[in-house]
């Protein structure tokens, strides 16, 4: 892992200390400008970028969750105590019990405990109010089907008692084909949100671990979810609040997959731990994705984060993919192979945008680390990239250029690909091709008049690299060292010779 100390910039203080790292920045106290003639332009300033990102977000529809939608009153549930063939519950007002299968009816709130082997616990209201599941030590196997279903109702809260432990498991094979049929084990047509301070086992055998047609809010708990295919859907979004998740999803980790408009499809994590294992993407978004607070790591992905418009505006995010770190893009992003890794989505600025305002972020990537179809602005924030070694892809990839505005920014990876900040940035920056490429394991410093600026230490073998920080002045001359010994001289705000000065894509 990489980080940057900048001793001198308050607003980046908590950033730092929050991240173990081998990067480290020594800031000066006067900020450099990075206007090169070498560097295109990166389609806009930086405040009009900005508040294109802010539009985009702002524009999606409002969460169905309420304060208090975890809380209830024991006093005033019923409970529903499950056994195989012989499940009761302390009121028929609201329950249906037909053999191993319970139905609850109508909204309030129902507390459930018990096991079934081999049943299934369904929510069939039409009437208007939420349907509050209460799982206080519950174990619920479906060979059949779905564990916990919900086929109708205005809206429902799966709440995870204080100090118990659940679990929701579903069969394997069972059909899935027809129009909204249940392909997970806990599966909603309705607004869901699941809370509390219990946790929860989830197992999606057919498809998906956790999935609803509508919106999906995790606000507590302990969940844990493991899945054929994806590990947690919401079709129009998905938002965390809180909590403690973990996925490891065959396919995608955590999903919003609506493509009706843009107002929908939308993943946002707002606080909360997620750790997430994929073997396609970490986070996929078909509209825009959202990192604001809390602790996400992706451990292993293809693509870690995509989505049309990708905004880290704050939390602690790690992100290690096979392939592209972050990508930004609003179309698929098949593409023709380079060196076994993708190579993007065409050379187009399509109009995505991924931005980073803020928390810190760490990127282990086989392809190309920040990719964006469009632009990627930087206006803040510790950004840290481990890119590719294959000169099929570079630590920074963009179609429409990067503009760097604030914040600090270092990306090392191969150099075939490389592309450096456009002249629209106002912050200071460096670019390096090594006269060889560095082993992984070696410091790298940025020196100026015997001042160490900056210090990276390779993760893996490194041709190239960005750093763009306070304390960096365009024009001015820096010492590049590779565990003590200069190993090239490079000007502050001129791109690699042969490489991108951040106006687009170059063919290898």
């Amino acid at each position: 892992m990489n980080s940057f100390r900048t001793p001198n910039l308050t607003r980046l203080a908590a950033g730092i200390a929050a991240v173990v790292a081998s990067l480290t920045l020594v800031a000066c106290s006067a900020s450099g400008t990075a206007a090169s003639t070498t560097s295109a332009s990166a389609g806009g300033t930086s405040s009009t970028l900005a508040a294109s990102a802010a539009a985009a977000l702002a524009d999606n529809v409002e969460s169905h969750a309420e304060d208090g939608d975890t809380e209830y009153d024991a006093t005033d549930a019923i409970t529903i105590t499950l056994a195989d063939g012989a499940s009761t519950t302390s009121s028929s007002d609201g329950v249906r019990i037909d053999g191993d299968t319970v139905t609850i009816t109508a909204p309030g709130t129902y507390v459930l405990t018990g096991t079934l082997a081999d049943g299934q616990v369904v929510v069939d209201s039409d009437a208007e109010g939420k349907v509050r599941i209460v799982l206080d030590n519950a174990s619920i196997t479906n060979a059949d089907g779905s564990a916990l279903v919900v086929t109708a109702a205005d809206e429902a809260v799966v709440v995870l008692a204080d100090g118990s432990s659940n679990s929701l498991t579903d069969g394997t094979g069972y059909d899935t084909s027809a129009d909204d049929a249940p392909n997970a084990a806990l599966f909603s047509m309705a607004d869901l949100t699941i809370g509390g301070t219990g946790s929860l086992t989830v197992t999606g055998n057919t498809g998906d671990g956790i999935a609803s047609k509508d919106g999906l809010v995790i606000s507590g708990g302990t969940i844990t979810v493991t899945a054929v295919d994806d590990g947690i859907r919401g079709k129009d979004y998905l938002i965390v609040t809180g909590g403690t998740v973990t996925v490891d999803a065959e396919d995608d980790g955590l999903k919003s997959d609506n493509e009706t408009d843009d107002t929908v499809g939308y993943v946002l994590v707002q606080g909360g731990t997620v750790t997430v294992a994929a073997g396609d993407d970490g986070i996929h978004a078909e509209g825009d994705l959202a990192v604001e607070g809390g602790t996400l790591t992706v451990t292993r992905s293809t693509e870690g984060l995509e989505g049309s418009t990708i905004t880290i505006a704050g939390g602690e995010t790690r992100v290690t993919a096979s392939d592209d770190g972050l990508n930004a893009t609003q179309g698929s992003t098949a593409s023709s192979t380079q060196g076994g890794q993708g190579g993007g989505g065409g050379m187009q600025d399509d109009g995505s945008l991924l931005t980073i305002s803020g928390g810190t972020l760490t990127v282990d990537a086989g392809g190309d680390g920040l990719d964006s179809n469009g632009t990627i602005v930087v206006t803040g924030g510790t950004t840290t990239v481990n890119g590719p070694t294959m000169n099929g892809n570079g630590a920074l990839d963009s179609n429409g250029g990067i503009t760097v505005t604030g914040g600090t920014l270092a990306a090392g990876g191969s150099s075939g690909m490389a592309e450096s900040p456009g002249s629209a940035s106002t912050t200071g920056w460096v670019a390096v091709a090594f006269p060889s490429a560095v082993p992984a394991g070696k410091t790298v410093t940025v020196v100026k008049d015997g001042t160490v600026v900056a210090t990276f230490t390779t993760t893996k073998e490194t041709a190239s690299l960005v750093v763009a920080a306070e304390g960096i002045t365009s024009g001015e001359s820096y010492e590049i060292q590779v565990d003590g010994t200069t190993a090239t001289t490079v000007t502050a705000g001129q791109a690699i010779a042969g490489g991108m000065g951040g106006g687009g894509r170059r063919q290898p």
